[in-house]
């Protein structure tokens, strides 16, 4: 592929020479006003530059963003056009199905299906379905990788057909590591060099967390799978100039802080402030200081506050752990020509003009955890026994034998050769799992445990049942997993153990993480631990935590205990880790270790031994927490070069079992009828060359009435499968056993358990109905609306040609980017979603879907309006959009049962032109479809 020619309006068309090669490159000192401008804004302007055509980019454009007024709001419309696009398995396999979908959609109507095929390059990196069904034994990993393969044979043989199908298409295969991690350390170009052309490595992910490559000064962000889907076949994405806050950095990490308590603190400083579709950048002299691992770490945590992406600059600290990563001497060369030639280098003498401004001292930094449901809710760790107290009262009457929650016996799938238990755990005298269990400040419900493998004990609410070293957040950097390995090998030497009733894991992020650690000898007192090594991939952190032992499992549930998980990573919101575990707490490495030992959340690090020493001494956190001039020694000695690029020389040949999966082949896919896997969607399905006209929305029933911060994983879960569940009856009516449900992330290349599973969360609260959890509404097809399941009601009202509406409150859509909780509500007959506000992701997916998002007028909501979901609604407006205008506010009319009526205008919230066009075609595929067929 050639590069688009530019119409080079500015004359910033130069050459750059590097060693003995030369590239086209277009100069940002061409616009007047780019001095002044953020690092991140002249990345998009030089992409503007390049891009521009006349058409979709002009001039005009690029004197736009020369001129931008850093306190204006976001006005003006752009079109970013992606260096590359990367995906994980959950989100890439629905991608490549809506792919070879497209193929045969564009011959239908008379196009050529050659022309569905990336245009940029794209890589997908197998880590999402690695499922924690072993742990605490030396053949985790094997076990897991081989119950990996049975259960996703199909899926991964279709990624195989995908990737000999389509050209510039790579996958890494299972085993190798977590997609943002293995993005860092491999696949981050930070120069691009291409057709000919330098310019700077930038990317979309069909993965919220892509923004941990913002570490690496490339910017990058999260998007919906049907909005890369368009990205890679060269549909530039569509965006607003945002507003840019300047977050400046100075000082340096205290002894006993990490990383991940200075992530923990920028997450609920940036949430506080409020940073919803802006971009963040990290600038000033304390920039130079902070690690490049550091650096990513933050970046990772970008839609835990909100932000677009949270970048930092190229500087030296980005030419280090370039060469370190084992990026060619020619690749680290022109990424520091090309930074200083175009001012992308940082220079912390030059402060750019920021549309807000904040600050933090990380000497202030102090250890922290966030909890139980939310990143954003950080929890010094002085405070977390108190503040975890406080928290159980929302899950626990006052009163103790509260009654059993039916959304919490769901269970994992029994793998059909389970293995609980640690290596040399459990012996002993018996354990309680609450340091205070009758302890008057918090409810109290001790039950007995009697296990042949893991011994006896009590089991308490907080009882930490799951300790998971896991997720790309951290995984990546190697100070906290160091520190974790060394506070191990010090527990260990104290003579201390993991309580019997914790399940424990360790899932690097890449493979260098285990050469690291058998290069310092650590291995042996992680294990020593139950830390063993369970798999590469995302794991816990995304919902495959995998059962629980069976007799925790059944204590928790007859006795409706509120146990608790503990993980390094990025989400925790409810109902997400494991269907046992309603309380859920991010932290560090070396703290997910530390509650291992402590066995309850109900601890005082400062005041509560772990346990004795050998000579019956009291052994407390501080006497095994490993100093950072320890920690940076083992760095030194035990990271090299060598290791990553031993680790990457073949990161796209895979295994043995990889490579022996039969393969199909040709240009289009051969679908089988009977998979539940991989089916082909109904998108296309009678489309037509010229779409329909819009159209107002009547009589429509409300499908769910929903509260604040509803995430992508309440609308679409990625966990496991509840057997009574619509989607649990589909596979059993096709004769899939329960132990092979996998989960729903694993099924995304299904819509029928796709569409079964939307709304479906356990922990789902439609407030339609009293006190009920799950995926379940009131269904006003029957007399007196009674309850039914969301996916039935919703059948019900498709047979009676009724439309769907969602009301919702802040933050809607918050969380994972995740299509499905697009295209589920879409197949599900919801035509417009009405919240008090949107999180950037999911809005722009519901659009991409023909979902017409709408807001509340500013300060109402459904319940100020006196709006309960039992109404009829009226959208009138909307067919506005046919004569090429978007209306800034629709009328809205709800009926209610008495005759009486509401009105209220709500705000529409098609942003951009580019969004109108694809609610105009009923969705972004479509438009790019007809696109294509038309050229």
């Amino acid at each position: 592929m050639t590069a688009p020619a530019s119409k080079n309006s500015f004359g910033a068309r130069d050459t750059l020479k590097v060693g003995d090669n030369s590239y086209e490159i277009f100069r940002l000192n061409a616009v007047d006003g780019v001095q002044r401008l953020p690092y991140s804004l002249k990345i998009l302007l030089e992409n503007l530059l390049r891009n521009e055509d006349g058409v979709n980019i002009t001039a005009d454009h690029v004197r736009a963003l020369g001129n931008w007024d850093a306190k204006a709001d976001p006005s003006t419309e752009i079109q970013f056009t992606p260096a590359r696009v990367i995906m994980q398995d959950f989100t890439g396999v629905p991608c490549v199905v809506d792919l070879a979908t497209m193929r045969e959609a564009v011959a239908e109507l008379g196009g050529d299906t050659s022309k569905v095929n990336p245009l940029a390059p794209a890589e997908l990196v197998i880590d999402h379905s690695v499922i924690i069904d072993v742990f605490g034994k030396p053949d985790a990993f094997q076990r897991n990788v081989e119950f990996e393969y049975g259960r996703n044979k199909e899926r991964y043989q279709f990624l195989r057909w995908g990737q000999n199908a389509f050209k510039e298409f790579k996958v890494v295969p299972p085993g190798t590591g977590i997609v943002h991690q293995v993005n860092i350390e491999h696949l981050a170009r930070g120069v691009m060099a291409r057709n000919g052309q330098a310019y700077p490595d930038s990317c979309v992910g069909t993965d919220s967390h892509t923004t941990m490559v913002n570490g690496l000064g490339v910017l990058g962000w999260g998007v919906g799978g049907i909005e890369a889907e368009a990205a890679m076949l060269g549909q530039p994405v569509s965006m607003l100039i945002p507003r840019v806050v300047g977050f400046k950095l100075t000082g340096e990490i205290p002894a006993g802080a990490t990383a991940t308590d200075v992530v923990l603190t920028i997450t609920e400083m940036l949430r506080k402030h409020g940073v919803v579709g802006k971009f963040v950048e990290f600038y000033g002299s304390g920039v130079a200081s902070v690690p490049l691992a550091n650096r990513a770490t933050i970046g990772n945590m970008s839609p835990e506050f909100g932000s677009t992406c949270a970048i930092f600059p190229i500087d030296e600290e980005t030419i280090r752990y370039l060469k370190l990563t084992g990026r060619s001497d020619e690749q680290v060369a022109l990424v520091e020509a090309y930074a200083k030639e175009q001012g992308l280098w940082h220079d912390p003498s030059i402060e750019p003009e920021y549309s807000e401004y904040l600050e933090l001292d990380l000497s202030t930094v102090v250890p922290s955890i966030a909890g139980p449901k939310r990143p954003q809710d950080r929890i010094n760790l002085s405070e977390a026994k108190p503040a975890f107290r406080a928290a159980l009262k929302d899950y626990v009457p006052a009163s103790t034998g509260s009654p059993v929650d039916e959304a919490s016996e769901e269970s994992f799938p029994a793998s059909d050769a389970p293995s609980y238990g640690h290596a040399e755990n459990g012996a002993g005298k018996p354990h309680v799992a609450s340091a205070a269990a009758a302890d008057q400040g918090r409810p109290s419900n001790p039950v007995k445990v009697s296990s042949s493998e893991l011994g006896e004990f009590e089991l308490d609410h907080g009882a930490v049942v799951i300790a998971s070293i896991t997720s790309c957040t951290n995984t990546s950097n190697p100070s906290v997993m160091l520190g974790a390995a060394l506070l191990a090998r010090n527990a260990v030497n104290k003579g201390l153990a993991t309580k019997p009733w914790v399940k424990t894991s360790m899932a690097p992020g890449s493979q260098v993480v285990t050469d690291y650690y058998e290069k310092a000898g650590l291995w042996p007192y992680l294990e020593k631990l139950g830390f063993h090594l369970v798999g590469y991939g995302c794991t816990t952190c995304i919902g495959n935590s995998g059962p629980l032992p069976e007799e925790i499992s059944k204590a928790v549930q007859e006795n409706d205990l509120s146990v608790v998980s503990v993980l390094s990573g990025n989400r925790n919101f409810e109902g997400r880790i494991n269907p046992d575990v309603k309380m859920n707490y991010l932290a560090s490495p070396p703290l997910v270790i530390a509650y291992a030992l402590a066995g309850s959340m109900d601890f005082d690090f400062e005041n509560d031994p772990l346990g004795t020493d050998t000579e019956g001494n009291p052994v407390y956190l501080r006497d095994i927490w490993p100093s950072p001039q320890e920690i940076q020694e083992v760095i030194d000695s035990a990271i090299s070069k060598e290791m990553f690029t031993k680790d990457y020389a073949d990161v796209f040949k895979g295994d043995e079992r990889w490579q022996s999966l039969p393969t199909p082949e040709g240009e289009t896919f051969e679908w089988d009828p009977n998979s539940t896997y991989v089916r082909k969607p109904p998108y296309f399905e009678g489309m037509t060359l010229e779409p329909q006209p819009v159209e107002d929305i009547k009589g429509a029933r409300v499908l769910a009435r929903l509260g604040d911060s509803v995430t992508t994983d309440h609308i679409s879960p990625a966990g496991a499968i509840k057997p009574d569940s619509p989607a649990g009856k589909y596979l059993q009516e096709r004769g899939i056993d329960r132990k092979d449900f996998n989960s729903y992330g694993s099924r995304r290349g299904n819509h029928e358990v796709m569409i079964r599973g939307t709304f479906a969360n356990i922990r789902l609260r439609n407030l339609l109905l009293d006190g009920v959890q799950g995926g379940y509404t009131r269904d006003f097809t029957q007399e007196g609306g009674p309850q039914n399941t969301i996916y039935d009601a919703a059948q019900n009202y498709a047979a009676k040609n009724i439309p769907l509406v969602v009301l919702g409150g802040k933050e809607y859509g918050s969380g994972s980017s995740r299509d499905w909780a697009a295209k589920g509500t879409r197949l599900l007959g919801v035509r417009a979603v009405i919240a008090e506000s949107f999180e950037r992701i999911h809005r722009s997916n519901l659009i991409g879907m023909g979902v017409i998002p709408l807001q509340f007028p500013e300060g109402q909501s459904a319940e100020s309006l006196g709006l309960d979901g039992t109404e009829v609604y009226d959208i009138e407006g909307i067919t506005k959009l046919n004569e090429g205008e978007t209306p800034r506010t629709v009328k809205v009319t709800a009926r209610k049962e008495d005759g009486s009526t509401v009105e209220f205008d709500a705000v529409v919230r098609i942003d951009t032109p580019g969004e109108a066009d694809y609610y105009r075609n009923g969705g972004i595929l479509q438009y790019v479809l007809r696109k294509m067929v038309r050229s």
